[in-house]
């Protein structure tokens, strides 16, 4: 009985969080490079780096810590990993801020349009936005904006967001804004009030503006306050001062028809204004054509985004038109707003006139087949030089794309093109593939997730970008490739001057799934069609 106990040990189990998987790794690059690439105080700071010299950077900040950290797991190789995965974290984290820092190459341009000023030193610059968000009272506001009370500072540009203000700290902050308000150039109060009740942020709304007011603003954020009608009013004073505003943000704040009434009434002048972003708004068709008619006003707009705002076919046709006056657009994004194919016809029109556009984010706009034909259509003949092409969830099917090929062949400056969640299947693979075979030489990203692919599909696609230098990410996830057809895949781009890292997560790819048959969706789509006449006459009330 005694031997038996002692011979009998329960068990350990440990989970083995070291070395992460080639994905994760994959993974982690393109976060870091978005994030090198996204509009930050600290470009605005530093500079905007490129997205090509953002993932290099990511990479090369990526290897440098997986090997310190690989280095440290071996010393202690009886540990669960977390050690080196914390190593790995907080020395990614410490790399990215000192390239943030350092700012672009000399030799690249930003991708966002700002204004021709030169940088300024460090010290214009007054930010409180870092770490976690915090509610400041009196007390605490006098110390931090202490530095902004010093005779001589030379702050042009303040940084607020990730600060409650309570109605004492407001208090505290306007004598000083007004004090030093003639200097600034750029504000940016996003996310100033969050945790506020709506009586209370409203009076700390006021209390900015009407220090703010007089101010000549190239710059204004007030993103991420949940402004609605009464938010966008509280800053009356201020709004109603600007007459130079070269960019304005006004993203997730609750942008209702009125409230977007009340942006184009109080804001004078848009004439320079560069930058025009809402995003995830509530703006409905209504309140987009105070939007368009903002749109109408601001010739010099080089960069137009206006996505998840709830807009559908009569605001998007509105705003479509509005957007033929800005001839100096670069970059445009309207995704995941409820066009739908008159829109769509619309848009088209309209990119005729948009010579200079080199980044067009057209994804989950219902343009199904006909809109999406007639939008590539136009660019084909006028933005060869496009760089960004985005028109994933748009139902576009293989019937497409001959269309879209021929548009791609034309497009040689192309960098990357998503056109994930449609329904290609093989058939348009096997096209759309082809036009991006040849040249195409700054490819860098192509995602046709979620497209009924199978085998065939997967390998047009991976022979596409097997050759192209610089390749960065192929996503063909969520797709129906069986596993033989993902070792072809692998093959291929092993053969190519790409290796296997360009192939993106295959997680939710189902070898075994099947694309439905054609004849079936034919059948009902004829079924939707007959719905579709029988609800014409209905309407469906909105609630408040």
């Amino acid at each position: 009985m005694d031997s038996t106990k002692q011979d009998f040990q329960p068990r350990t189990f440990s989970i083995k969080l070291w070395p992460p998987s080639e994905s994760t790794r994959l993974m982690l690059v393109e976060r870091m490079t978005k994030n090198l690439s996204t509009e930050s105080i600290f470009s605005r700071k530093y500079g905007l780096l490129g997205k090509e010299e953002a993932h290099d950077n990511a990479k090369r900040i990526e290897e440098v810590c997986f090997a310190s950290a690989d280095e440290h797991f071996k010393e202690e190789p009886d540990g669960d990993g977390s050690s080196a995965v914390q190593l790995y974290a907080k020395e990614t984290s410490k790399l990215m801020l000192e390239v943030l820092k350092r700012g672009p190459r000399t030799t690249v341009e930003p991708e966002v349009p700002v204004a021709d000023t030169p940088l300024e030193p460090a010290d214009s610059v007054f930010d409180i936005s870092g770490g976690k968000r915090a509610f400041i009272e009196a007390d605490e506001a006098k110390e931090l904006l202490s530095p902004l009370i010093k005779p001589g500072n030379a702050y042009k540009r303040i940084c607020f967001s990730n600060r409650s203000f309570g109605i004492g700290a407001a208090n505290v902050a306007g004598p000083i804004l007004e004090s030093i308000k003639k200097q600034l150039t750029e504000v940016d109060i996003s996310d100033f009030v969050a945790g506020r009740s709506e009586d209370e942020a409203l009076d700390v709304m006021r209390i900015f503006s009407k220090a703010l007011e007089g101010a000549v603003l190239r710059y204004l954020n007030i993103s991420d306050n949940a402004l609605g009608e009464k938010g966008v009013r509280a800053f009356e004073e201020l709004l109603k001062s600007q007459d130079n505003l070269e960019e304005l943000y006004v993203m997730n704040d609750g942008i209702s028809e009125e409230a977007a009434q009340a942006l184009s009434e109080l804001i004078p002048s848009t004439e320079k204004l560069k930058i025009l972003h809402f995003h995830n708004n509530m703006t409905g068709d209504e309140g987009a054509m105070f939007i368009a008619e903002m749109v109408k006003r601001s010739p010099n707009l080089e960069s137009f985004r206006c996505s998840a705002t709830r807009i559908g076919s009569d605001g998007g046709v509105a705003l479509a038109e509005a957007l033929g006056t800005c001839t100096r657009l670069k970059k445009l994004d309207l995704r995941d707003n409820l066009f739908g194919v008159e829109a769509g016809l619309a848009l088209s029109k309209t990119l005729s006139k948009l010579p200079d556009l080199v980044e067009l984010y057209l994804s989950d706009l219902n343009l199904e087949n006909k809109g999406t034909v007639a939008i590539i259509n136009t660019l084909k003949q006028s933005a060869p030089q496009l760089e960004v092409l985005e028109m994933a969830g748009n139902e576009i099917n293989a019937k497409a794309s001959q269309a879209l090929a021929e548009c791609l062949t034309a497009m040689q400056s192309l960098k990357k093109l998503t056109l994930a969640e449609n329904e290609l299947k093989d058939d348009g693979a096997v096209v759309i593939a082809k036009s991006l075979e040849d040249g195409h030489q700054d490819l860098k990203e192509l995602d046709v997730s979620t497209n009924m692919l199978q085998r065939v599909g997967a390998r047009c696609f991976a022979q596409a970008i097997a050759n192209k230098p610089g390749f960065v990410q192929l996503n063909i996830n969520g797709n129906f490739i069986s596993d033989e057809g993902i070792d072809e895949v692998k093959d291929i781009l092993k053969s190519g001057e790409n290796s296997v890292e360009v192939l993106g997560p295959l997680d939710e790819n189902d070898p075994e799934g099947e694309a439905e048959d054609d004849e079936e969706e034919e059948e009902e789509e004829e079924d939707d069609g007959e719905l579709d006449s029988k609800l014409q006459s209905l309407k469906v009330e909105q609630d408040d």
